[in-house]
């Protein structure tokens, strides 16, 4: 039986990751029935997309790589669909693979559903109802441009079904007549995967940051949100300060280039004082393994990234959230999630919580099984006849 062709497109080093997932699976045993090609749009330039990371991580290397860059997003988007089309009509793949709301993902939906081939969203669903955001719009047009939808949470699959989305569709599915799923989060198939291989490739970075296990607070801040508002950065990091002094408890702080830009030119003074604070750690931005082994050894994670929230969860690890709202409200609705944005106050109170209460929580088996992946593809080769 001829097997399926599938094209894997990503547009940022997250997405890579995620891919990876699918990647993996294919490889432990599915080689026979399904061809990936992957590729890249370069929509995010990241200096450590470089053969290290890939190396480092076991990761497939992409294809093709469209080398995009930063610009407006319609340009962006439109520079990207002008290379999908190119890609999808020389390699003709069975169905387009396409991950979470970046320009990417939009773009993948648009070229391939013109073209009339079937769309797969992984992580389908999650909706922040915020459409002042730009994902927000990525997520819902890319939703109602596929066939197959992999929802990650049973909140994200109810999402779908109030758009009008009906689990009880029956094949053949199209984009007219598509099919929802609630599978687990494929972050929880690499989280389980990644926490492994970090634990024999970062065990010294504990003494080399200088820091004990389960005794420091790990923060991020990237979100321009946060980062190009000088008032709400400001809050932020000075709470952050105020707080390591109180406690006596060492922060780490990886920056991301924006935000070290910002506190530099718009906060100097502040940013000399968490240089020399003994509690304060302010250290380069670290690489993906790095980062998931700063996250499972700290004992409460600071952030607003949505990726770190789940790891958050899926290392039981109690977390603020540096925004107005999350796509993953389960977290808050659990009550190991806090939604403190840029509040001094509720920064405070949020963290004084959580260390004052961290033996009292439980972390629900929200994600699935860590088995994702295998999933998704199984329903892909059905949707195919391949099985």
């Amino acid at each position: 039986m001829a097997g399926i062709k599938l094209l894997n497109i990503v547009g940022a080093r997250p997405q890579i990751i995620k891919a990876s997932a699918i990647s993996r699976a294919i490889r432990n045993g599915l080689e026979d029935r399904i061809t990936e090609v992957l590729l890249h749009t370069g929509q995010h330039y990241d200096k450590e997309l470089s053969g290290v990371f890939f190396e480092e991580l076991e990761l497939r290397k992409p294809d093709y790589n469209l080398g995009v860059g930063s610009a407006r997003h319609g340009r962006q988007t439109s520079k990207m669909i002008e290379g999908i089309e190119e890609i999808l009509l020389k390699e003709k793949p069975d169905c387009v693979v396409l991950y979470g709301d970046t320009n990417s993902t939009l773009a993948g939906a648009l070229a391939a559903s013109k073209l009339h081939f079937p769309v797969i969203h992984i992580e389908a669903g999650l909706r922040s109802f915020n459409k002042a955001m730009p994902e927000e719009i990525n997520r819902i047009m890319s939703d109602h441009a596929s066939t197959l939808l992999f929802a990650p949470t049973n909140a994200a699959f109810k999402n779908l079904m109030k758009e009008g989305f009906r689990p009880e569709n029956s094949p053949p599915f199209t984009i007219d007549n598509p099919k929802i799923y609630f599978t687990g989060d494929i972050m929880y198939d690499n989280t389980l995967f990644f926490a492994l291989l970090a634990e024999k490739k970062k065990s010294g970075l504990l003494a080399d940051l200088k820091i004990e296990r389960d005794n420091y607070i790990l923060a991020t801040v990237h979100r321009d949100l946060n980062t190009d508002e000088k008032s709400r950065l400001e809050d932020i990091l000075k709470c952050l300060s105020q707080l390591s002094e109180e406690y006596k408890m060492r922060f780490v702080l990886p920056l991301h280039p924006r935000t070290l830009l910002s506190l530099q030119r718009n906060l100097p003074e502040l940013y000399c004082i968490l240089l020399q604070s003994k509690y304060i750690k302010i250290i380069p931005p670290v690489s993906y393994l790095e980062m998931t082994f700063l996250e499972k050894n700290s004992r409460l994670i600071i952030t607003d990234s949505g990726g770190v929230q789940k790891e958050s969860h899926f290392f039981r690890k109690p977390c603020l959230v540096l925004r107005k709202e999350t796509e993953w409200i389960e977290l808050v609705k659990n009550k190991t999630a806090i939604l403190v944005d840029a509040d001094p106050e509720k920064i405070t109170c949020g963290f004084k919580h959580f260390i004052d209460n961290e033996e009292k929580f439980e972390y629900p088996a929200f994600y699935g099984d860590g088995k994702a992946a295998e999933f998704i593809l199984n329903e892909i080769l059905l949707m195919f006849g391949k099985i």
